[in-house]
């Protein structure tokens, strides 16, 4: 069978190459005479694997001396909880909830201490990203956090928060390296790799050095001490090597492709082509505000439950898949991220122009 157009929101797709080059090493990784999925995480070979990603991804990031990177296992919810516990030294941190994972996160941090939403775009839907210039920040609290890129929702921040000089914390999982960014201007940067970067089970920590400290909430546990981490190179346990390893190899594709600069440049152009239909079409609607449109997620709907199921059900049996909207928006989400072809944005456009033909009375 033909590979699909994959629209999924995460786990996503992968780019091909990598996936064949995997596929050619799954025996016999370099000469070893095993697999990466079956060798030691102490292991010389594994070091160099898991090293050369770092270099690759401090590379593309131009990563300062003065951060770690860590590759950690949990998911993005679970340091939902890490966050607090490593940061949360006054018992008070500032959440902007423009969405259901902000919102979760916000949730989790008030089980440590005082969680103060500062804006929120609930009152409509998550369809914008809230005004940030000019918060009313409390003084005492720890950090600012965010996540950056709404998967459900479709939205992105296009100016980061101003906070006041209190640290950033940016959940990045659904934009992580598709455009460049000054890690910088954060003090932690965090994200599942699922969407943009390798397949579920790694998350990667970029945190600057001076928050890793012993000096974390009582109870927190060991594995879940940033310390611990960073003092150990990501390998205090046995990490989640092979996709870790995955992970390397699209940092090498992306460097081929150009790096992140370029890698922008294919996605506006792959979006442009979506929204550009959308703002023209009669019969599909995209439900977020121009301005804070998500180069990664696009949601959009018909207005007719009926027909959304109907354009679903089609463009699956045509080789769209996972175009169906989240539960709590509805309608239509296509993920476009890095490794989606132009084609296929193309493609799905062509669809959606001949289904409107077809559906318009």
């Amino acid at each position: 069978m033909a590979r699909v157009y994959n629209f999924s929101a995460g786990p996503a797709v992968l780019p091909e190459e990598v996936l064949r080059e995997a596929a050619d090493e799954m025996l016999d990784y370099k000469g070893s005479g095993q697999s990466v999925m079956e060798m030691s995480h102490r292991s010389k070979v594994y070091d160099n694997i898991i090293k050369e990603a770092e270099a690759d991804l401090r590379d593309l990031l131009n990563i300062p001396d003065n951060y770690k990177v860590l590759f950690l296992q949990g998911g993005a919810s679970q340091f939902f909880a890490e966050v607090p516990m490593n940061l949360m030294k006054n018992k008070k941190a500032a959440y902007i909830i423009t969405g259901q994972w902000a919102k979760k996160a916000f949730q989790e941090a008030k089980i440590y201490g005082e969680a103060v939403a500062v804006a929120s775009s609930e009152d409509e839907t998550y369809s914008y990203i809230p005004d940030c210039s000019d918060l009313d920040i409390p003084e005492d609290a720890d950090y600012v956090y965010i996540c950056e890129n709404n998967t459900i929702y479709g939205t992105k921040y296009k100016t980061l928060p101003n906070t006041k000089g209190h640290i950033l914390v940016s959940d990045v999982s659904s934009c992580f390296l598709s455009e460049p960014m000054d890690v910088t201007k954060y003090g932690v940067v965090y994200g599942g790799v699922q969407k943009n970067i390798g397949p579920a089970g790694v998350v990667i920590a970029i945190i600057r050095e001076d928050l890793i400290t012993d000096d974390v909430l009582p109870g927190t546990p060991t594995l879940l001490k940033w310390k611990t981490q960073a003092d150990n190179d990501s390998l205090y346990n046995t990490p989640p090597c092979y996709n870790i390893y995955i992970c390397g190899k699209v940092f090498k594709w992306i460097k081929k492709m150009g790096g992140l600069s370029a890698m922008k440049e294919h996605n506006e152009k792959k979006a442009k082509i979506l929204y550009d239909f959308l703002d023209e079409s009669k019969m599909f609607k995209g439900t977020v505000r121009k301005e804070d449109r998500s180069l990664m997620n696009v949601p959009f709907v018909t207005g007719d439950k009926e027909l959304d199921a109907k354009f679903v059900e089609e463009a699956t049996k045509a080789g769209f898949v996972n175009l169906k909207g989240h539960r709590t928006v509805g309608g239509m989400r296509a993920s476009i991220y890095n490794a989606m072809p132009i084609e296929g944005v193309e493609k799905l456009v062509e669809f959606m122009r001949n289904f409107e033909k077809e559906n318009t009375k």
